[in-house]
C-alpha cells in the first residue's frame, strides 16, 4: 500500500527479502522471554528478534515490556532464521526481522479475551468487544472474501452486462404482507415511515420508469422479526430487476454471476444448476430448501402397504391426501442408539404431532418392528426393495396427511444426518456446494392463524403461472406462481419472481384474494396503468451466501457489526432510551409497563 509509510506487510516477507531493511506496523501477537515477539497485521505474522546488545538496550526494554495487542512500528533487517528454527506452518517461517528501532504507537491494557481463533469466547463477550473480535484471522478472512465477492459481482453485472447501480430510499411506507417492518416517527403527528424489508416496490418502479433490463443494488434491508437465532434485523442482499425477461433468463444470469464471482479457493461450481418443483421438493425432502448433498430421500410406500390389515395405515389412506412414507437411515443400527431413536420420534411428535414407527433390518435380513407381524413375506420383500434397505439400516415410517408426513420426515432426515455425523459417519461433504432451483411454488398459502384466509407464499407482487392464470379468479388455492428460490446445501440463498405487471390483476390479488387495502399501494397500481413492461427479478442473501462459502457457524460471523439474536447491539448498547424532550417533536409519549416504571424509579 503506497499510501502508508511501512515498506511491507507482516505476511509477505520471504527468503528473497533477506538483507533488506524493512518497516513493519502491527499488533503484538506473542512475546517470549524478551528474546523475540510476533507482529501481526491483516496479512499475516512476522517474527521480530529483540536485540540483546547494549547499544540497543532501549529497543530491548521497549519491545520486552510491550503488552500483547499493543500497536508497534518496527524497523529492522530481514534475516534467515537459524538452521533448525524454521517454521513451515508460517508463510514467513523462513525469515525473521532483527529489530533496530521500534516505537509503541499505542499500548494495550489488559484484554477481556485473547485474540486467538482457538480460544473459546462467549458470543455475548465477542459482541460486546466486536472491535477486538474483528482482529481474529477468521473474521478478517471472511470480511475480505465478502469484499472480493461483491466487487466481482459488481464487475459482472455493471461492466460485463450493463446493469445500472441505483440506490433506493431507506425511508418509505408500510408494505402489506410479508415480515414486520421497523417504524420511524416523523414530525407529522401520527405519521410514520417504514424501513423497507426489501427495495421491492422501487425496483419495479424503476422498470416502469424505463430503466429497461438492468437494475442492480447492494441493498440494505430491514425486518423486525424479533428473536430469531440466525437472522439479523438489518441485512444485505444483492438486488436485481430486469424488464422483458422470463424465469429462465434470470436463472441463467444468476448462474453466470455466481460462477464468475465464486472464490477460486473454494473450487469451481458447475452450471446450469439442477431444478426441482416445490411439490417434488416437499415429497422427496420434506422441505422447500432441500440439502441434496446426501440421500435418505423420502419414499412413498403407500402402495406397498395398501393391502395390509394395519389399522393406522388404512386409516391414513382413507383421507383424501393420506400417505404412508418413510426414510431409510444407512447403518442406523451401528451409529444410532436407542436414545437417539427415541429423541427422533419425540421430535416428530412435539413439532409435527406425527407418530413415527421404526423398522430395523437385522444382519440375517429379517425385519424387526411392531409392524413385522402384520406383514406377509411379499410385503416385506417389496418394502425392503422400495426403500433399498441393507442389513443394519433403520427405517422411520410415518402415516397421515401428505404435507404433515413429508415435513416431519424431512425434519427427521436432517436430525438423523446430524446424529450420524456426530457418531463418526461422513455423510455431507463440508467442501461441496450443491445449488438447486426450486420452482412452481403455490401462489397463496392458508394463514397459520386462520386457515380460511390466504396470504402470499412469496409476496403480493408475484405473478401467477401462465398455465394457472384463469384459476386465480375461480380457485386461487390451486394457482402456482412464477416464484423461484435458489437453495445451497439446504439453505435458501436467493428468491425472486416474475412480477404482476397488470394493474387490474394486482388490484384483484390485493383486494379480493388477500383482503388487503389496495390504497396503501395506490402509487404502484397507478404506475402499472401507465405502460408497465413485463418484468421480474431476484435477490441473493449476501450474508447467508458468504457464511456458507466460508463455513461459518452463523451469519453473525460474516458481518462486521452484527446484532445479537435478540436484535441488540451489545457493543453500543442499542436500542437505548431517549428523553421525553427528544420525543416531543415526533408527538410520541412512551407508556411504560408497570415493572419498568418501578425499575426506572429505583
Amino acid at each position: 500500500n503506497s499510501f502508508v509509510p511501512r515498506t511491507n506487510t507482516c505476511g509477505e516477507l520471504r527468503s528473497a527479502h533477506v538483507g533488506q531493511k524493512v518497516t513493519l506496523y502491527g499488533w503484538v501477537q506473542y512475546q517470549r522471554q524478551g528474546l523475540f515477539l510476533v507482529l501481526r497485521d491483516f496479512q499475516g505474522l512476522t517474527q521480530v528478534v529483540i536485540p540483546q546488545d547494549e547499544a540497543h538496550s532501549h529497543v530491548k526494554e521497549l519491545l520486552s515490556s510491550a503488552p500483547l495487542e499493543s500497536v508497534l512500528r518496527v524497523t529492522g533487517t530481514v534475516s534467515p532464521r537459524p538452521l533448525g528454527q524454521e517454521n513451515p506452518k508460517m508463510p514467513t517461517g523462513d525469515i525473521e526481522v532483527k529489530a533496530e528501532t521500534a516505537e509503541i504507537l499505542n499500548s494495550c491494557k489488559k484484554l477481556p479475551f485473547e485474540i486467538k481463533d482457538f480460544i473459546k469466547k462467549s458470543e455475548a463477550l465477542r459482541m460486546q468487544y466486536r472491535y477486538l473480535d474483528l482482529r481474529s484471522s477468521r473474521l478478517q478472512s471472511a470480511l475480505r472474501l465478502r469484499s472480493r465477492l461483491v466487487m466481482s459481482m459488481r464487475h459482472y453485472l455493471c461492466n460485463l452486462h450493463g446493469f445500472v447501480d441505483v440506490e433506493t430510499p431507506t425511508l418509505f411506507k408500510r408494505t402489506p404482507g410479508g415480515a414486520k417492518e421497523f417504524l420511524v416517527p416523523s414530525r407529522e403527528p401520527g405519521k410514520f415511515y417504514s424501513l423497507p424489508q426489501s427495495p421491492q416496490q422501487f425496483k419495479q418502479l424503476l422498470m416502469i420508469g424505463g430503466l429497461d433490463r438492468q437494475y442492480f443494488q447492494v441493498a440494505r434491508c430491514y425486518r423486525d422479526e424479533g428473536s430469531r437465532p440466525d437472522r439479523q434485523p438489518e441485512f444485505t442482499q444483492i438486488d436485481i430487476e430486469m424488464s422483458f425477461v422470463d424465469q429462465a433468463g434470470i436463472q441463467r444470469l444468476i448462474e453466470g454471476l455466481l460462477q464468475h464471482s465464486w472464490p477460486e479457493e473454494r473450487g469451481s461450481i458447475m452450471t446450469p444448476f439442477p431444478s426441482m418443483t416445490y411439490e417434488e421438493a416437499l415429497a422427496e425432502y420434506g422441505t422447500d430448501k432441500p440439502d441434496t448433498r446426501f440421500g435418505m430421500k423420502i419414499v412413498d410406500i403407500s402402495d406397498v402397504l395398501r393391502g395390509s390389515n394395519i389399522h393406522f395405515v388404512q386409516n391414513a389412506l382413507s383421507y383424501p391426501h393420506g400417505s404412508i412414507r418413510a426414510i431409510c437411515i444407512p447403518q442406523g443400527v451401528s451409529y444410532l442408539t436407542n436414545k437417539d431413536l427415541e429423541s427422533l420420534k419425540e421430535s416428530a411428535k412435539s413439532q409435527f404431532d406425527q407418530e413415527i414407527m421404526e423398522i430395523i433390518r437385522r444382519p440375517d435380513g429379517s425385519l424387526k418392528s411392531l409392524l413385522a407381524k402384520f406383514l406377509g413375506e411379499k410385503e416385506k420383500s417389496e418394502l425392503i426393495q422400495a426403500l433399498n434397505m441393507q442389513e443394519g439400516d433403520v427405517v422411520l415410517l410415518a402415516a397421515g396427511e401428505h404435507k404433515q408426513v413429508c415435513c416431519a420426515l424431512g425434519a427427521l432426515r436432517l436430525l438423523s444426518a446430524n446424529l450420524l455425523e456426530a457418531a463418526g459417519l461422513a455423510l455431507r461433504d463440508p467442501t461441496a456446494f450443491h445449488f438447486l432451483w426450486v420452482v412452481d411454488f403455490p401462489l397463496f398459502l392458508p394463514k397459520a392463524e386462520n386457515p380460511t384466509e390466504l396470504e402470499s407464499a412469496h409476496h403480493p407482487f408475484t405473478a401467477p403461472h401462465p398455465s394457472d392464470a384463469s384459476l386465480l379468479y375461480s380457485d386461487p388455492t390451486k394457482v402456482r406462481s412464477q416464484h423461484y428460490d435458489l437453495v445451497l446445501n439446504g439453505n435458501e440463498v436467493g428468491g425472486g419472481s416474475i412480477r404482476i405487471h397488470s394493474a387490474e390483476q394486482q388490484r384483484f390479488v390485493l383486494q379480493k384474494v388477500l383482503k388487503e387495502d389496495s390504497e396503501v399501494l395506490s402509487h404502484l397500481i397507478e404506475a402499472l396503468e401507465l405502460g408497465a413492461p413485463p418484468h421480474g427479478g431476484i435477490a441473493l442473501g449476501l450474508d447467508r451466501l458468504i457464511s456458507l462459502i466460508v463455513d461459518a457457524p452463523s451469519i453473525r460471523d460474516v458481518i462486521a457489526f452484527p446484532k445479537s439474536f435478540r436484535g441488540r447491539d451489545l457493543m453500543g448498547n442499542a436500542p437505548d432510551y431517549v428523553t421525553p424532550e427528544e420525543l416531543e417533536p415526533y408527538h410520541i409519549q412512551v407508556s411504560w409497563p408497570l415493572e419498568e416504571k418501578e425499575a426506572k424509579k429505583n
